[in-house]
């Protein structure tokens, strides 16, 4: 997906003999930057587990946002009350409960209206069981990117190709012919303003 367009290439300061391929290798460079397959809407998996006393988990990519024809960014979730981790047991009683009528391990599919959904933190809330045992894991399928590509994310795109293109006679910033050694303004085609462009669509939780 180039996430600039012919016609917008004079606008966003790239001359109008820029080829294709250039904005395509800054888009792909863009996407492997926020670690995820493409800015447009698309569908995650996660699968997550809550912490101690919590029933609230962030999901990975922002923003939220429905698919076309839908009425909310989640498409399903499932949960279970699996075995807890060291330190994790709030009432051993009510564990032994739950273990007995085989709550434990159990994947259910949760109604997603009954799931509060922050759309500007990607924060979602979750109800406690019938047993009054909070889930601690869960697999949430979800939709989220960008319905149209806003400015910062074109002059991102548009300032990776200038980078690339920059000749390094331009970028020099020192040399010494002794030691055959040259220093440059930038080492990276993600310069800090195109980080600081692209800081909202970074994927957080991976890697």
């Amino acid at each position: 997906m180039a996430y600039l367009l012919p016609a917008e290439y004079q606008t966003y300061g790239l001359d109008a003999e820029t080829t294709d391929d250039w904005v395509t290798m800054a888009s792909s460079l863009i996407e492997a930057h926020c670690r995820r397959p493409s800015l447009l809407v698309t569908q995650y998996v996660e699968r997550m587990r809550f912490s101690a006393g919590a029933q609230t988990v962030r999901l990975s990519y922002r923003p939220l946002a429905a698919a076309a024809g839908a009425a909310s960014p989640l498409v399903g979730v499932r949960v279970r009350y699996g075995k807890p981790r060291r330190g994790e047991i709030p009432d051993p009683f009510r564990e032994q409960i739950a273990w007995a009528f085989s709550v434990p391990g159990s994947w259910n599919t949760l109604d997603t209206s009954h799931i509060d959904v922050n759309m500007a933190t990607a924060e979602l809330t979750f109800p406690q069981n019938y047993l009054g045992l909070g889930y601690n894991e869960a697999e949430i399928t979800y939709t989220s990117g960008l319905a149209t590509i806003p400015a910062a994310v074109k002059i991102a795109c548009a300032q990776i190709v200038k980078n690339a293109q920059a000749t390094p006679a331009l970028n020099v910033k020192a040399s010494r012919v002794d030691t055959v050694q040259m220093q440059y303004f930038s080492g990276a085609l993600i310069d800090p303003q195109v980080q600081a462009l692209l800081r909202p669509y970074v994927a957080e939780r991976l890697g």
